[in-house]
């Protein structure tokens, strides 16, 4: 699950595309949950860890923490993440 999470945190970067991030954030989740329990707690511990530091130290704010888990939430539950695609 961690490898999956990594590698769409990679296509983020490499699309270097503005308004993608939430597809990407929906993905990882997505890909880590199909490898089962494991796969599924992964991808929360890591999402919730980034959310956690992208809402306090980075200073983003609470509105997109809540909309990047929003993406989180609906990729691990199987929700497509094309939904998100810009």
């Amino acid at each position: 699950g961690a490898g999956d999470m990594f590698r769409a945190y990679q296509d983020m970067r490499e699309a270097n595309y503005v308004g993608a991030d939430k597809y990407f954030h929906a993905r990882g989740n997505y890909d880590a949950a199909k490898r089962g329990p494991g796969g599924a707690w992964a991808a929360k511990v890591i999402s919730d860890a980034r959310e956690f530091w992208q809402g306090g130290v980075s200073g983003r704010g609470a509105e997109d923490t809540a909309a990047d888990q929003e993406a989180n939430k609906w990729g691990r539950s199987g929700g497509d993440p094309n939904r998100y695609r810009p």
